[in-house]
């Protein structure tokens, strides 16, 4: 089987290992290794995190919610939040190109691939809610996307260009509801970014 065969089993996927590689070329799991690193400096493959890769062809095309989706592959558990949600729900004008904002329970950190930055906030396991999956996405509410903003933004974690927001279009009832677990600093500065709480 040629290569271009044996790559077309990895097509299409949101992302493969080393093990993956190693099936769908016949080969054991320490060749599939040094595969992949080959193959990531040949621009074949593009490398999401450690033992985490896209073919170069199918990283080009990806959408926008596919830059979501893989942002839930690399950090598990995480819910994609900030600035990011609040582009997506069109909350605010800020276009967001090449970075993915995502809360995760664990760790803050950040994973480059292919020029775009996924970073990833910790927030405290008391405040990890509110969010659902939509179209196979794990995304904050709008409500919660921009009270975890705030949240970052209250103790000098995080920037928002508050003159980017439409702030008319969030529930405040649903912000004050979901404030109720925040610390005092982030009602604070939630109330004097959406005057109307």
């Amino acid at each position: 089987m040629n290569r271009t065969a044996k790559l077309q089993k990895l097509r299409g996927k949101p992302f493969f290992t080393a093990a993956d590689v190693a099936g769908a070329f016949g080969i054991k799991p320490e060749s599939a290794w040094v595969t992949c690193s080959r193959y990531v400096k040949d621009g074949i493959f593009v490398r999401l995190k450690n033992n985490f890769y896209l073919l170069a062809e199918d990283w080009r095309n990806v959408s926008r919610e596919g830059l979501l989706r893989i942002a839930n592959y690399l950090q598990v558990p995480s819910y994609v939040s900030f600035m990011t949600a609040l582009s997506y729900y069109e909350i605010t004008t800020q276009v967001q190109r090449d970075f993915v904002e995502s809360a995760a329970p664990r760790r803050s950190v950040r994973f480059n691939a292919g020029g775009t930055e996924f970073d990833f906030y910790k927030l405290d396991r008391r405040y990890y809610f509110g969010f659902e999956k939509k179209g196979g996405i794990f995304m904050a509410s709008k409500e919660k996307a921009f009270v975890d903003a705030v949240y970052l933004y209250s103790f000098g974690k995080y920037s928002i260009d508050t003159a980017s927001l439409d702030t008319g279009k969030l529930d405040k009832g649903k912000i004050r509801q979901i404030l109720k677990a925040f610390p005092g600093k982030t009602v604070d500065a939630a109330g004097k970014i959406c005057k109307t709480l």
